[in-house]
């Protein structure tokens, strides 16, 4: 499968397109925003395009004619403010959306928040604050856009993320207790729910546990 990773340069992006490039199953495109981004994976042997979330539509889904699935794990990053998160966590998400349609992709998993869908609920987010942010908002609302569409989704919430090692092992469900997720395991199950079609018309939590990835996906 090829699979188009948009936000391919973030931190799980990265170890996303690492572990496509070493399956026997997938291929990534990476979509990054710089010259000097595309040429690096470039020599990783990793097919790269440049794209920008805060192009147009047709643009996106001429960057994913080759795709057969596309994961968003795109962010404006914590140092941008109100605006920027608006224009590539919400209105960036909802146009690779819609460039999903345009190029006939049904696929899409999106790497949500952990308490997120809980944003109308006044403890949404135990132990995350006490009130919602804009980012939380942004991806609120992405997320309702995705699950009303017609794409065959997929749409995972980790909680806090770490740098620890990947140890295959994961809780998922609803509501969950907010404790570290590692970037590694999220990516692994970016990588299972690509592979198990079960998680189609899924939103789940998730952080690391004591169960097998695979296993934890089939409880779903």
């Amino acid at each position: 499968m090829n699979v188009l990773v948009i936000g391919a340069n973030g931190q799980i992006g990265q170890l996303l397109v690492r572990k496509l490039q070493e399956s026997s199953k997938h291929h990534p495109i990476a979509m990054v925003r710089k010259e000097e981004q595309k040429e690096k994976l470039e020599k990783q042997g990793v097919k790269a395009v440049i794209g920008n979330l805060e192009g147009t539509i047709a643009d996106i889904a001429t960057l994913a004619k080759e795709a057969h699935a596309i994961v968003f794990t795109a962010g404006s990053g914590g140092h941008t403010g109100a605006d920027k998160t608006m224009s590539v966590d919400l209105d960036g998400a909802i146009k690779s959306m819609k460039a999903a349609e345009q190029a006939n992709i049904k696929r899409f998993v999106m790497v949500s928040g952990m308490g997120v869908n809980r944003l109308h609920d006044t403890v949404y987010l135990k132990g995350m604050g006490t009130s919602p942010s804009y980012y939380s908002i942004a991806k609120y609302y992405a997320d309702a856009w995705l699950e009303r569409s017609d794409l065959d989704y997929t749409i995972i919430r980790p909680a806090q993320l770490t740098n620890e090692t990947e140890t295959g092992k994961i809780i998922v469900g609803e509501e969950l207790e907010h404790k570290p997720t590692s970037r590694e395991n999220v990516a692994a199950t970016i990588t299972a729910s690509l592979e198990d079609d079960q998680t189609i018309g899924k939103a789940f939590d998730m952080t690391d546990g004591e169960t097998p990835i695979e296993d934890a996906l089939r409880t779903l």
